[in-house]
């Protein structure tokens, strides 16, 4: 099948040392019921790219044979999470881009319910919580006491480590999305859109209010070793347009060991312009 011209999404996947994660991620796209995306994948490996492994390859041929673009390349050296996100955010153009961690795979329906979700709530980004299946007997009703629906449009709202807002985060913990979800007993088809702190690994934005507000481009303030570049571009989109989580998620974390295991730069924490407290 020919690629569609001008999709309306892309799918934008940073990786590195994650070869069996990385077409499980690829299959999770290639069932996907809603189509009209494109995938790039942008590899940081230290030996061969993630995307070399037949399984990814495979994946990928099956992504063409639907008629989706997809693009394998390798972006070095290594700058930092927050570059090789800013590095993706430039090659993307569509509309909406969805910033896909390399360790999640997506239920048939969850792109289609996000791109929904983010057209009707017409906020910079929709987030959908990974969940750590591996909890599933862990029901952790105190962290989903901060649940809160959006009740009425979604309004910008300005999120500090220091704001009591910050312990939203919670409801995206272990499982809690997908207790969450049984708690809500959502009919098929029926979403709901909350309040968050942020979501991480998987993430839809209006590209052009990512990119208005800076995107990743604070990279150049860090170290080499760094995370959540992701909480930070995202607390600026939300502090000009807004964003809500979406429930059901239908995305699920593959619970690999982090390959980002030095986290003693906080990109939050060192950044001065996250640091400004609420007054």
């Amino acid at each position: 099948m020919v690629p569609m011209a001008t999709p309306d999404v892309d799918v934008v996947i940073p990786t590195r040392n994650r070869q069996a994660e990385l077409a499980t991620t690829l299959a999770g796209l290639a069932a996907q019921s809603y189509h009209d995306f494109r995938v790039l994948v942008s590899d940081q490996s230290d030996g061969e790219p993630s995307y070399a492994a037949q399984p990814a390859q495979t994946m990928a041929r099956v992504l063409r044979l639907r008629g989706q673009d997809v693009t394998l390349t390798r972006h070095l050296p290594r700058r930092g999470l927050a570059e090789h996100r800013q590095f993706l955010l430039d090659q993307a153009t569509a509309p909406y881009v969805l910033f896909l961690d390399d360790d999640v795979w997506l239920e048939p329906a969850a792109l289609g319910r996000m791109r929904t979700a983010i057209g009707e709530l017409g906020c910079g980004f929709v987030g959908a919580a990974v969940q750590g299946l591996s909890y599933i007997d862990d029901v952790r009703p105190h962290q989903l006491a901060s649940y809160e629906e959006w009740d009425g449009p979604v309004v910008p709202e300005t999120i500090t480590r220091d704001s009591p807002e910050f312990w939203r985060a919670t409801v995206n913990a272990a499982a809690n999305p997908y207790h969450l979800e049984q708690k809500l007993g959502l009919e098929p088809g029926e979403w709901r859109a909350y309040k968050i702190a942020w979501t991480g690994g998987c993430v839809l934005y209006d590209r052009a209010a990512l990119v208005e507000c800076g995107g990743f481009d604070f990279w150049s303030e860090l170290p080499v070793e760094h995370a959540g570049e992701d909480v930070g571009a995202q607390w600026r989109v939300m502090a000009r347009y807004g964003a809500a989580g979406v429930v059901p998620t239908g995305a699920v974390h593959l619970e690999s060991p982090t390959t980002v295991p030095n986290r003693e730069v906080e990109v939050t924490e060192v950044v001065r312009e996250f640091r400004v407290s609420v007054q």
